[in-house]
Parts: structure tokens; sequence; C-alpha cells
């Protein structure tokens, strides 16, 4: 196979809107990039189209994420994509440090790992085995260090950021100009926009948690108004989804909590409800089998933890638990960036799911944005 070059690589799937693939022609097969833009742009799915161009370069290509669930849809985006000889490995990044220094890799004391010094090592190992080099992709590239970016300067062929700094939910995250510097200065930044995955509707109530950046492009795309709805209790809120589950056969419902205690009680109400689709649930504490591999494609229920739902679409979203935030300010940076990420992972329909006797203060002064039930 002939590795192709900057002036001739490859436009491979054509279904792409026209900005995404200008975005992909506006990228050079060499050098470093970050490029950003709003939830519902195609991030991921311009991750994993970048990575297959730069595969087919003839050097070993890696696409990361933090999380493992998205790591698993990147996965399965990719087989739909990669090209024969060229192969493309979805990795975390937790996967890609113990296969390239060792699962002895140094560690700091809160448990992430040290990059100073591994930044040490790769330095120390510069020039050897060029060819294995890889081209690294990064989706999500907002919930990971400044040191990370530092380290993978050195230890890889190019690195390619896909990343939207209203984001970030990890307590060990970047922003776009962190990431930019760590790069080095002939870092290049691209723009991407437009909101492919959201109604119109669903996007304008997660305006107002947006906490920074500039205003994105309103979808075309209308629907129907999005739910405050207050639930009785678990057996409540489990008949409801379940209900939606059988209206809707052939959506993905999306069942976002803050707490896998709520998690697991609600599997237990889905599993004895005879769903049509069992329903499926993630827990990153599983290492491997039913609550660690999901299939994120078929219909049906998924129940995922908030800090897992970065980079997943549904058709409908269920925010379950929405009454865990009413101790939090409502004007928290960190809390309006929740909601932003969550509400931005619905498609079709949105629901805000809370109990208790009073309406958590931060679902108050919505009227016009939601229907209240």
């Amino acid at each position: 196979m002939t590795p192709v070059t900057t002036a001739n690589a490859p436009v491979l799937h054509p279904d792409l809107t026209p900005p995404q693939r200008d975005c992909l022609d506006t990228l050079p097969l060499t050098g470093n990039h970050v490029v950003s833009g709003p939830p519902g742009s195609g991030k991921s799915l311009l991750a994993a189209h970048r990575a297959v161009h730069l595969a087919l370069t003839g050097r070993p290509t890696l696409l990361l994420s933090r999380s493992n669930l998205l790591r698993q849809l990147l996965r399965d985006t990719l087989q739909g994509l990669t090209v024969p000889g060229a192969p493309v490995e979805a990795v975390t990044v937790h996967g890609w440090i113990q296969r390239r220094f060792g699962h002895d890799a140094p560690r700091t004391e809160d448990g992430w790992f040290d990059w100073t010094a591994l930044t040490h090592r790769a330095a120390a190992s510069l020039g050897e085995d060029d060819a294995a080099t890889p081209h690294l992709v990064v989706d999500e590239g907002q919930d990971l260090p400044p040191g990370f970016y530092r380290l993978v300067r050195l230890a890889a062929a190019s690195v390619t950021v896909f990343a939207d700094e209203c984001q970030r939910l990890t307590e060990t995250n970047s922003t776009l100009t962190e990431i930019t510097d760590a790069l080095g200065r002939s870092t290049s930044r691209v723009e991407i926009a437009g909101n492919h995955r959201n109604t119109r509707e669903i996007a304008s109530l997660a305006e107002h948690f947006r906490t920074g950046g500039p205003r994105p492009d309103m979808p075309v795309r209308s629907g129907s108004l999005p739910v405050v709805r207050h639930y009785s209790g678990n057996q409540d809120l489990a008949d409801d989804i379940a209900t939606m589950a059988a209206r809707q056969p052939r959506h993905r419902i999306g069942v976002i909590v803050s707490s896998l205690q709520t998690a697991a009680d609600l599997m237990r109400r889905l599993e004895r409800a005879g769903l049509a689709q069992e329903p499926q649930l993630y827990s990153s504490a599983a290492s491997a089998g039913r609550y660690r591999d999901l299939d994120l494609v078929r219909p049906g229920v998924v129940l995922v933890h908030r800090a897992s739902a970065k980079g997943l679409d549904f058709d409908t979203v269920v925010i379950a638990d929405a009454e865990s935030d009413s101790v939090t300010d409502p004007t928290s940076a960190t809390l309006r960036m929740a909601y932003y990420v969550m509400i931005t992972r619905a498609r079709e329909r949105l629901v805000l799911g809370w109990q208790g006797s009073r309406l958590p203060r931060h679902l108050e002064g919505l009227h016009g944005w939601v229907h209240v039930r």
C-alpha cells in the first residue's frame, strides 16, 4: 500500500456534512492540531475519520479517550470506517500508558499518572524505534491534564485533539489554550461549527447551562419541549422509563444518574418490567462482562453514571435524579457544565426527573424552555 501524503489525502466518506469534510481537509497529515466544536458538531465522528486518514500513512494510529464507555463507542464507529491494511485501534488513555510504559508506570498520590516522570522517560527514548511511534488522535481531550499533552508531544509522531472546554467534567482537565501550549507553539487550531444532534428546543435549554465560549449556532430541527417531571419514587421513575421504551421500541434511551446505587435499583426494577430489549447498565468498577461491555447501538435502555456520559448520545435522555444536586449552588460552574453535557446527549426527547418535596433550585426559572409535570 502506498502511504498517503498531505497532498493526496482522500475524502473517505463523502456522507459527512460540508463543514465536517472541510475540517478534515484542512488538517495536514503531520504536526499537532486542536479541533474544537460544540456538542453535536460531530467531533467524535471526525476523530474516527481523522484516525483512519492518519493510518493510511502506514504508521501505527491510536484513537484515545479517557472514558472506557466512549472507547467502546469509538471502536464501533471505527469498524465501519477502517480501510484494509490500515488498522486503527480505540484505546483508553490508561490502556495506552500501560502499554507504552508498563503496568508499573509511575503514579502520583491521587492515583493518576506521574506525567513529569513519564515525560522524562519519553525524552530518554527519543529516536528509538521511530517507525513504531504512533499517530495519536484524542477525543474529548478537555478531560485530560496539560501534563498528558506535554508527554504525548514527545511520545507521538503527531497528536490531533478534539475537545470542547465547555464540557470539562473531570478534576484533571485542560482548556483549549492549555492543550495548545502543551503541544507546542506550532500547534494549529481549527473550529467546527453546527449541531447535528439536538433539536432546537433541547439546544436552547442547554444554552441556559453553558458556562462560556461563543454562542453556538442553534439547530434548525425542531421537536418537543424538554420535560421537568416529579417522580414519587424509583418505582414511578422505572415505570415511566418502561412506558417510554414501549412507546418507542426503536429508540435508544439513556438514563443518566449521579449515583450507581440509584442505577442498580433502577436496573432491578426495569429487569422485572419485561422490556422488549434487556436493559443495560455500565459500571466503571466492572473489569469485564455484562456491566463493562455494552452494545450502544441497539435500541433499549442504558443506565450510565453522569461521569461516563461524555461523548455519548441517545434518542431520549432521562436525567434521573436531579434532586441529588439540590444542595449545590445553582450558579456553580461545575453544576452548570454537568447539565450542559447531560442535556446535549439527547437527540429527540429530554426528561429532567426529580424526587422530593421541593423542585431543585437549578431547575427553577426554566419556564418557556420546558414543560413542568
